[in-house]
């Protein structure tokens, strides 16, 4: 038996943020989810139920400015706010599981926050995991570098105005049915005002010569075919790693896939590689 649980949960002084959990009987571990850009915890259910049933207390929330959280889509006061209310969500998850073994995954952009908390804030969790993490600034996706640029001019002058980053769906799945669930959600909203952006592109580049601060083992996982956040900057991330770290770490990169490796029709063996690496 597992229970789905919704309610609403304060991690700052900018407001409540809305929260999902799936929990099993007895559960054994913790997985917290962080979520990618314009999407939202509830895309997760899948994979959180994959988990659950095998003893995981799964736990994710909306981000500031996604999802069913209260506030403007796409827009946060400091994007530095977006690592810090990770690692206070964090904080409040092992209070309701004290003792149990931690990991906080992120995707894409939450893979940005995820491994931000991990490199500048290091949280009490015992592993990190990667997935398709916005950690490369380049041409296309995520990380298109003019449209960047100019949020980084607009941000003082016109902090709200509202930037579309144009993502095309069908990079995100080979599974049509994904990438049409996906155009048809309400939840799902491209748009990011100039503030949210340009301190997007201020934390991958901070981000980005970090990786050898990180302290607890971290499971790097990427597409082969991600049209949407560049390998590479998994590849490099990992490489930074201190040798310490990285000799308990593993890079993997699915030959193929493209950006939602969690979404795609393959996915029920990455999720097998997670649960292997965590420790089932």
């Amino acid at each position: 038996m597992v229970w789905r649980r919704e309610t609403y949960v304060v991690l700052s002084d900018r407001g409540e943020r809305y929260r999902r959990a799936w929990i099993p009987e007895d559960p054994h571990r913790v997985l917290i989810l962080i979520h990618g850009y314009g999407e939202h915890a509830g895309r997760y259910d899948e994979m959180a139920m994959y988990f659950a049933r095998r003893g995981f207390a799964v736990h994710a929330y909306d981000q500031v400015g996604h999802g069913r959280t209260p506030g403007p889509r796409g827009h946060v006061d400091r994007f530095d706010r977006l690592p810090e209310e990770a690692v206070r969500f964090a904080e409040l998850v092992r209070l309701d599981h004290p003792g149990l073994s931690t990991t906080l995954l992120g995707h894409s952009m939450g893979g940005l926050v995820v491994a931000a908390t991990a490199a500048l804030l290091r949280p009490e969790v015992d592993r990190f995991v990667l997935s398709a993490s916005l950690l490369r600034l380049g041409q296309g996706g995520l990380g298109e570098t003019a449209r960047l640029f100019a949020a980084r001019c607009l941000s003082t002058l016109a902090p709200r105005i509202g930037l579309s980053v144009g993502l095309d769906p069908v990079g995100l799945s080979r599974d049509p049915d994904v990438v049409r669930r996906y155009r048809e959600d309400p939840f799902v909203k491209d748009r990011m005002t100039a503030r949210f952006a340009a301190g997007l592109n201020r934390l991958v580049q901070q981000v980005g010569v970090s990786a050898e601060r990180v302290e607890r083992p971290m499971m790097v996982l990427h597409g082969g075919d991600d049209p949407i956040s560049a390998v590479q900057g998994s590849r490099d991330f990992y490489a930074g790693l201190a040798k310490p770290v990285r000799d308990q770490s593993c890079l993997r990169v699915y030959p193929g896939l493209r950006h939602e490796i969690f979404n795609e029709p393959e996915r029920a063996q990455v999720w097998q590689d997670v649960l292997s690496w965590i420790g089932d």
